[in-house]
Formats: C-alpha cells, sequence, structure tokens
C-alpha cells in the first residue's frame, strides 16, 4: 500500500507552528480575562445591589407604611431561591448570581427582617455591565485574530529566510553532485546570522572535499596503471604478431588486443573524468552522418531518418558514441537493432532483456556489465564512455527500457516486444567556453 506524503515548506510549516501557538495562548488569555472580568463584575454588582438593600431596610424598618418603594425590592418573595432561604432562617444575609437557561444573569439579595420577614430584591445583570463585558470580548477577539496573523507573517518572514538558505543549500549541493566541485555550500547560503544551518553547510562541504580527494586519488592510481600498461601491452600485441599461425597464436592475439582495448578505454575514462576533454566542433547533417557511421559499423541494423538536421559537434565523439551504443546492443540486446534520427535526436532501440534496473537508477557505471540475464562479457565502460563524451558535446543521453506491444504501451514505441532504448538528444546550439576550433561546414 502507498503511503500517502504531503510536500510542504519550511515557511509555511513554521508559520503554521507560530500561528497555533500563538492562537492556544491568545485562547487561553482570552478565556482567563473574560472569566476574570465577569466574576469581579458580577463582584460588584452583589454589593452595590446589597448596598441598595440595606438602605431599602432602614427606610423600610423606619417607615409606618410597610411597602416597598422600589419596584425591585420585595417582601417574602415566593420566588427566592433556596440557597438564600437557607441563609435567612439562618438570620443571615446574603446575595446569589442565578444563572438562567435563557437571558442575562440574574443578581439577588435578601436580608432578614426584625419582624421575622424577608427584604429582597433582583436585577438583570445587563445595561452597562453587559455592555462593557461584550466590549471587552470584542476587543480580546480582535486582539487574539491580530495575534495568530502577526505570528503567520512573522512565521512567514522566519520560514522563508530558512528555506531560502536551505533551497540555496540544496541548489549548490547539486552543482556539486553535477560535477562543479569548486561551489560550496557555505558560501552559497552565507549571511550575517549563523546558524545550524551553516554547520550542516560545512558538513556537507567537508564530505565533498574528502570525497573529492578520494575519488581524485582513484583517478590518478588508475590513468597511471592504464599508462604504464600501455607499453608493455603494446609491445605484447606486437610479439603476438612474430608467432607462427596456429590456434594458440590466435587466441594470444585475442587477449592481447582485448586487454589493448581496455586500457584504452580506461585512459579515456580517466581524461573525461578529468573535464579536460574540449569538444572540436562541425557542423554535420546528423541523418546523414548517422546512416554512414552504420554502414561502416558492419552490422544489420536498420536506420530510420525520420527528419534531418544540420548539428554543430564533435564527429569524432559523435561516431564513438554512436559505435558504443550499436556494440552495446549488439553485444547485450538482441535483433532487430533500430537507429531513428528525429530532428536533434538519436535513438538505438535493440529487442532484448532491457537494461538492468540499477543502471536506469543510477547511470552507467565503469566495470559494472548490469544483470545476470545478459551476456556476462565486457567491463561496463561503453556506457560510461558514451556518456562521458555526450557530456563534452553538451549532449544529454537517456536510458530506458522499451514498454512490451500491447493496449498499454505509448504511442511513439514500435509495435513490438521491449527492450532498451538510448536517446541522445544533442544541444540546439554547440557548447562554450569548451576551447573548440572555429566551426566548419561538411560536404554533404
Amino acid at each position: 500500500m502507498k503511503r500517502l506524503v504531503i510536500r510542504t515548506g519550511v515557511r509555511w510549516k513554521i508559520s503554521i507552528a507560530i500561528a497555533s501557538v500563538g492562537a492556544l495562548i491568545a485562547l487561553a488569555l482570552s478565556l482567563i480575562v473574560h472569566n476574570a472580568t465577569r466574576v469581579s463584575m458580577l463582584d460588584n454588582a452583589r454589593d452595590a445591589q446589597m448596598s441598595r438593600l440595606r438602605m431599602a431596610q432602614i427606610w423600610y424598618e423606619s417607615a409606618k407604611d410597610k411597602g416597598p418603594r422600589a419596584h425591585d425590592v420585595k417582601v417574602n418573595d415566593p420566588t427566592l431561591p433556596k440557597e438564600l432561604q437557607r441563609l435567612m432562617q439562618q438570620k443571615r444575609r446574603g446575595t446569589l448570581v442565578q444563572e438562567p437557561d435563557s437571558g442575562p444573569p440574574q443578581i439577588w439579595a435578601a436580608v432578614p427582617l426584625a419582624d421575622g420577614s424577608v427584604l429582597s430584591s433582583r436585577v438583570p445583570f445587563a445595561g452597562r455591565s453587559a455592555t462593557i463585558l461584550r466590549d471587552l470580548d470584542r476587543a480580546l477577539i480582535i486582539g487574539s485574530v491580530s495575534v495568530v496573523f502577526g505570528g503567520s507573517a512573522l512565521g512567514v518572514l522566519i520560514g522563508g529566510q530558512l528555506s531560502r538558505r536551505l533551497r540555496r543549500a540544496a541548489a549548490a549541493a547539486a552543482e556539486v553532485a553535477e560535477g562543479n566541485t569548486d561551489v560550496r555550500v557555505l558560501n552559497a547560503i552565507s549571511g550575517v546570522v549563523r546558524d545550524e544551518t551553516d554547520e550542516l553547510a560545512h558538513a556537507i562541504d567537508a564530505l565533498t572535499d574528502a570525497l573529492q580527494a578520494r575519488i581524485d586519488a582513484e583517478r590518478r592510481v588508475t590513468a597511471d596503471i592504464a599508462h604504464e600498461l600501455r607499453t608493455p601491452v603494446t609491445g605484447l600485441l606486437t610479439a603476438a604478431e612474430l608467432l607462427p599461425p596456429g590456434r594458440p597464436t590466435e587466441l594470444v592475439r585475442d587477449r592481447a588486443q582485448a586487454m589493448r582495448t581496455l586500457v584504452e578505454d580506461v585512459l579515456e575514462v580517466a581524461r573525461l573524468d578529468g573535464a579536460s576533454e574540449r569538444a572540436e566542433l562541425q557542423e554535420v547533417a546528423l541523418g546523414e552522418f548517422v546512416t554512414r557511421r552504420i554502414a561502416i559499423f558492419g552490422q544489420d541494423v536498420s536506420v530510420q531518418v525520420v527528419h534531418d538536421s544540420w548539428v554543430s559537434t564533435d564527429p569524432r565523439r559523435l561516431e564513438r558514441i554512436l559505435f558504443n551504443l550499436l556494440s552495446n546492443a549488439v553485444k547485450y540486446g538482441k535483433a532487430p537493432i533500430e537507429v531513428t534520427v528525429e530532428g536533434r535526436v538519436v535513438r538505438v532501440r535493440d529487442h532484448g532483456p532491457g537494461f538492468p534496473e540499477a543502471l536506469l537508477r543510477e547511470g552507467p557505471s565503469r566495470f559494472r556489465t548490469g544483470a545476470s540475464d545478459r551476456a556476462g562479457t565486457g567491463h561496463g565502460l561503453g556506457l560510461t564512455i558514451a556518456s562521458g563524451q555526450a557530456r563534452v558535446l553538451g549532449a544529454r543521453l537517456t536510458f530506458r527500457n522499451a514498454a512490451p506491444a500491447g493496449p498499454s504501451s505509448p504511442a511513439d514505441e514500435p509495435a513490438a516486444a521491449g527492450g532498451a532504448v538510448a536517446v541522445l538528444w544533442l544541444p540546439e546550439h554547440a557548447p562554450t567556453a569548451t576551447g573548440s576550433f572555429p566551426v566548419l561546414r561538411l560536404g554533404s
């Protein structure tokens, strides 16, 4: 079962976190302030109600007419709450806030009289007090909303700065991964404020330097070994030519030639890894060029030129790429092998088992020939050299497996079984800053 993944930016995560914390704090403070203010106002209302009732008690006990003069003051009110009734039985005065199911709270006050009667009054908690409380609630709501939006804006600013630093670090790391080892992540994100991001960048730069030093050392060792083997292998191949004819002589010559080819390939890989190669550009008609070179290749390969075009490229390197792709198709694939030229794109397809998954994920790797279902011969340098030469040309070389024929097959795939497909995308413009020779036009 595929796991659901939600992608979001750091700035929005920080903004949401700050806004959530601000909202919780604002809500808690608003409730505390509202309740404290309401309790204080109710206490003041109860004290005021008791003061009024005491004055009414004094008037009632001193007047000859025992009727209450205030409309909210009653004697022996049958609706007097039970809590106040119990206080009156104890000859104690008191106040009470009664919360009805609907309407404003009711403020009760009651005092016992000398004749055993109970003088009480009831007024609603409304008017100016309720207005003040509503205004306070409105101010708290506005303040809480302002805090939430202000926290969100602050989170966007803080998160945006962090996000930009991380994006610059990721971009710099991507450049390093593409081979530009002069880029430093720490320089890309440098600023006035230093934080953990700078520590991460410093660690990445240190790791890059260590890996680059190790890779350079391995390249030097490989190149030195191949260079040292070049002379004795050439001598061995020359000596093999002097042996008398026979099957053993043929075997020695074949192995010596294979060793020489391997040494030359290793030296070529070392030169490509050193990024010192430069393209010698010429303008060629791509369709005609590919057709002629495949004819020289001498294998049963079909060529289809859908659309021819002139390209500015290095013919020698383009031929090397094409031959390596065809050799790989002949060695590991199955017939028919098809080459298609369409504009600036060259496709080489076989109908074998396809490229191994490791190559599709990671790209060509030297001395790795692929899955066990292939022939298992070779040294894994052909596609590595082809990819390196494509980089020198400013081109892009991609690898994929063709889908088997069926209803779900892509429209641009031929109706046949699967197979390996290598696609060379030549650039629209010639590579710059390569030290190339002036452009020459070849005759057709």
